[in-house]
């Protein structure tokens, strides 16, 4: 849910608002007269793409015969999947 408030009150109490956007995940919508005019909210976090090398690295890896297995259940798979049609889920 987003908080809206005065751009004034904002401003007058601004590392407190900054802080609760931080570290409580909190958005705000400020308002100028009745007219909404900004919205602050958490930055995204995540991971860099050039961080994926190090990353994929890091992963365990699969055996020769953890990945013959996965391979045979992947086709398994694929092979239902074309003998299946479709069906409407919201049908009775």
């Amino acid at each position: 849910m987003k908080n809206v408030l005065a751009v004034t009150e904002m401003a007058r109490h601004f590392a407190e608002y900054i802080n609760r956007v931080a570290y409580r995940g909190e958005c705000f919508v400020l308002l100028r007269g009745k007219k909404a005019v900004a919205e602050i909210k958490p930055v995204l976090g995540g991971k860099r793409l050039r961080e994926l090398p190090d990353i994929l690295k890091s992963l365990s890896h699969l055996s020769e015969e953890e990945a013959v297995s996965f391979r045979r259940d992947v086709d398994l798979l694929r092979r239902k999947s074309r003998k299946e049609s479709l069906r409407d889920p919201w049908a009775s």
